[in-house]
């Protein structure tokens, strides 16, 4: 059994969005994430974005910081059928952890114009890393997401 180890994080940044609360944000298959704002980095870490204007998609990792319960099983709204948390990406996590992939608009300063927000304002940025990935498009694979998609057709 793995020991049990504490981790003390703290936020980078804070997001900047039109969206003040959870049911503004689309939900569901092919909802679209298009919606701009901005990440606003704290003071102290602007030297960190050094060269981050040279990619056009960034991780970024943030905190579901209004969630208020954990559901290991839920339904998600594109589907009727319950699914193991880890399988979803529900706000109702064990760690209340997000990750979206945002487009890089622009920099100005410590701030990062962006596209695809899909968080609320004021939400805190654990930490935003380059999107690279090189596994081709024909091997990736969306588990329960893939049956969703082919009964919608």
């Amino acid at each position: 059994m793995p020991r049990v180890t504490t981790f003390t994080l703290k936020p980078v940044a804070y997001i900047r969005s039109a969206y003040s609360d959870p049911s503004q944000v689309p939900k569901g298959l092919g909802a679209k994430h298009d919606a701009e704002g901005t990440i606003e980095f704290l003071p102290e870490l602007e030297e960190g974005l050094t060269d981050i204007e040279g990619f056009s998609h960034l991780f970024v990792i943030w905190v579901f910081d209004r969630s208020d319960r954990v559901e290991l099983i839920g339904t998600p709204p594109c589907d009727t059928t319950p699914h193991g948390v880890f399988a979803t990406r529900s706000p109702f996590r064990p760690n209340p952890i997000g990750l979206t992939v945002v487009q890089l608009l622009g920099r100005e300063g410590r701030s990062l114009r962006v596209r695809g927000i899909d968080m609320l304002d004021g939400t805190p940025v654990l930490d935003v890393k380059p999107y690279l990935s090189s596994i081709p498009e024909e091997k990736l694979k969306r588990g329960w997401l893939d049956d969703v998609t082919a009964r919608a057709r």
